[in-house]
């Protein structure tokens, strides 16, 4: 959430900021709503300059031994006066902070404008993709032609957009998820977390998903999320803490099951496992200090990165432009994993560098030592990676002319020894 003070003093350049992601003339309704507030306060305020005042004079005429019903009157109307102007000042703030919520942050400078992904820039690219001797099948072709990828089931369990994975896929996706914590943990030096997929309304407000994406959400009876990535219980660790300095950066992994509704989502990727409403993924977190998130941020993709390259397969990195950034962030790279069943390119990870704007929803600061008062900290969340779009990429680029899948070799210890998935006997 972006701070009120700032725009105020800032306001030409709020509206530069907000016209890149398409926003016009933001600052003058926001400015607006906070001089409401200001106002009530200011009245209240003075109202109770008056009672202490009339206070004291209710004192000084019974010392003199003079009627002071109408004073005592008057403070009586004052009180009521007061309590409507707090009133007032109560439901302008709350006005004020519902707008606010809905603020998106504000674009880094280094980042392309543009309307939409077509205006994204590409960065770099990693390995070559494969030349095949025949038509490369996408994967739930090959998952539904060995019998370990059942959309069918799954449809009747939970209808669409669910997949059921058997035997060497089931444990394929599972070597996928602990390789990659290994990975982060052991070289990135990331702590693993178990989290709870259930989170309150706090904490996804704090990381940005509430209010303006309560409709992308599961939300259960008794009032709880069902977590739409584990960015948001590892972010939140630092909600309302007062960090020491010299403890950061935090740097947080988890994999976890993740619930989407994907309402906006119809006819989009129908088929298949790239669009699901649950789905596994190893996040990463990072909590670190303003002058460091620039090369955390950098430093996050490369982990992400190197997923890929351990597993042979080929991608792209972009940098988001304004009109395609996520709510939260002010710079995100996308990785793309080359997919030679679809013939291009797909999302199989976004890092985003969203300084303290997460930090100031959910007051996560720290304190350097010697120095009096704290700073917001700045927050940055990745995939690293999505485990069921992995799955695919090794599907499709590790697949052979008989339908039956090459296990890459980084995978082979944690499939007991296989090294390739065929048909059943």
């Amino acid at each position: 959430m972006l701070d009120i003070k700032w725009i105020r003093d800032h306001a030409e350049a709020f509206d530069v900021a907000m016209a890149r992601r398409g926003l016009v003339d933001q600052a003058r309704a926001l400015i607006a709503l906070d001089q409401q507030r200001r106002d009530a306060v200011a009245a209240a305020q003075a109202i109770q300059a008056e009672r202490n005042a009339a206070a004291k004079a209710i004192g000084a005429a019974k010392a003199r031994g003079e009627d002071a019903a109408p004073l005592i009157e008057a403070v009586a109307r004052s009180k009521q006066q007061q309590g409507e102007a707090e009133e007032r000042a109560r439901a302008a703030e709350a006005e004020l902070e519902a707008a606010l919520a809905l603020v998106p942050n504000l674009p880094a400078a280094d980042v392309p404008d543009g309307a939409d992904e077509t205006a994204n820039v590409e960065v770099r690219r990693w390995g070559e993709p494969r030349a095949f001797a025949f038509a490369p099948r996408e994967h739930d072709g090959l998952g539904e032609a060995l019998g370990l990828m059942d959309f069918t089931a799954a449809g009747r369990l939970a209808g669409a957009r669910f997949v059921v994975l058997k035997g060497a896929f089931a444990r394929l996706e599972r070597a996928l998820a602990a390789f990659m914590l290994d990975l982060h943990t052991s070289e990135f030096g990331y702590t693993e977390v178990n989290p709870p997929a259930l989170v309150r309304d706090e904490a996804m407000f704090g990381t940005g998903q509430l209010p303006k994406f309560a409709e992308e959400l599961f939300r259960t009876t008794d009032g709880r999320w069902l977590i739409p990535t584990a960015e948001v219980p590892l972010t939140n660790l630092a909600a309302g803490q007062i960090l020491d300095a010299a403890t950061l950066p935090l740097r947080f992994t988890a994999m976890t099951w993740c619930f989407r509704a994907e309402a906006g989502a119809a006819g989009k990727d129908t088929r298949g496992m790239i669009r699901q409403h649950q789905f596994s993924k190893v996040e990463l977190v990072s909590i670190t200090t303003p002058e460091a998130s620039p090369a955390e941020h950098e430093r996050m993709t490369g982990c992400a990165e190197t997923v890929l390259q351990r597993l042979g397969l080929p991608y792209r990195v972009i940098v988001l432009c304004t009109g395609d950034m996520g709510f939260a962030a002010r710079k995100t790279y996308d990785i793309e994993v080359w997919l030679p069943g679809q013939g291009r390119y797909r999302e199989i990870s976004s890092c985003s560098d969203c300084g303290d704007f997460q930090a100031r929803r959910m007051d996560a600061r720290y304190r350097v030592a010697g120095e009096k008062g704290t700073r917001h900290v700045h927050t940055l969340n990745g995939s690293g990676l999505a485990v069921g779009r992995t799955l695919i990429a090794v599907l499709e680029n590790y697949q052979q002319d008989d339908g039956s899948i090459v296990v890459p070799d980084p995978l082979v210890p944690y499939m007991g020894g296989l090294t390739r998935i065929g048909p059943s006997p």
